[in-house]
């Protein structure tokens, strides 16, 4: 794939979202067939359009990546971002994560940086091996981390740019559908946007919240609770071992 095919791909070019919803296991397809939700993706699917037609850019090509290949029941741990990456070529889908190939964003590079502090080469760690040379993190997705942003479009150029569309009646949905689920699982909510949806969590006590700032460089490394030194992955898979669940290789 030449560089200019692959910053073209990242776009969408279909304001139908019901084609991709098709594509997802019945679970999800259930709770965005609620009146609510659906409401709400109608309502997007519109918006979408007319922005398309007004030639707007739009990222990325698959809103719902990240539900692709996971059930609700197959989610072990769920990291919350806001909304998908606004540069040509950077989302794919899944929060925080971009292709290969395409130069790694700030918040992204801290979070592989906290992940070698809590995972350094020494045999006592859960997990050993050297990082994987990627910046697409499909690899967490195969062993089970929802990575969902609470906004699934985004402009180019233009951060936050469809925050209170719509977009978050359906990924409150989504965050409530995993929660309600009687398997045990990790959230992960990094900063103050993410947060705001521990009411959504309130009534589950089954699993296991985490919080600290935002990994973006403005406050990783600030506040009473840094990103940097906050041990959410290996917390994570210490509790997942204690829940006889298996742990999440974050270094694959």
């Amino acid at each position: 794939m030449t560089s200019q095919t692959h910053l073209r791909s990242n776009r969408l070019t279909q304001a139908d979202l019901s084609t991709q919803l098709s594509l997802l296991a019945p679970a999800w397809q259930a709770v965005l067939r609620t009146s609510e939700v659906k409401g709400a993706l109608d309502g997007l699917s519109a918006m979408l359009a007319q922005r398309l037609r007004s030639e707007a850019v739009i990222y990325p090509a698959q809103p719902f990546r990240a539900l692709e290949s996971l059930t609700p029941d197959a989610v072990r741990v769920v990291i919350l971002g806001q909304d998908p990456y606004h540069g040509a070529g950077q989302a794919h889908g899944l929060a925080f994560s971009v292709p290969d190939g395409v130069a790694c964003p700030p918040s992204l590079r801290n979070i592989l940086a906290e992940i070698e502090l809590e995972y350094p080469d020494d045999p006592a760690q859960l997990v050993l091996k050297p990082m994987a040379d990627s910046n697409d993190l499909s690899r967490w997705v195969r062993q089970g981390v929802l990575l969902l942003n609470t906004a699934l479009t985004v402009e180019d150029g233009q951060p936050a740019s469809h925050a209170k569309k719509g977009w978050e009646t359906v990924t409150d949905a989504l965050i409530q559908t995993v929660a309600k689920d009687p398997n045990p699982k990790v959230f992960m909510l990094w900063g103050a946007h993410a947060q705001t949806k521990q009411d959504l969590l309130a009534s589950q006590p089954q699993h296991l919240i985490l919080t600290c700032n935002h990994p973006s460089p403005l406050s990783a490394r600030r506040g009473a609770q840094p990103f940097i030194g906050c041990g959410h992955f290996k917390t994570a898979n210490a509790w997942l071992l204690q829940q006889n669940l298996q742990v999440i290789d974050w270094k694959a």
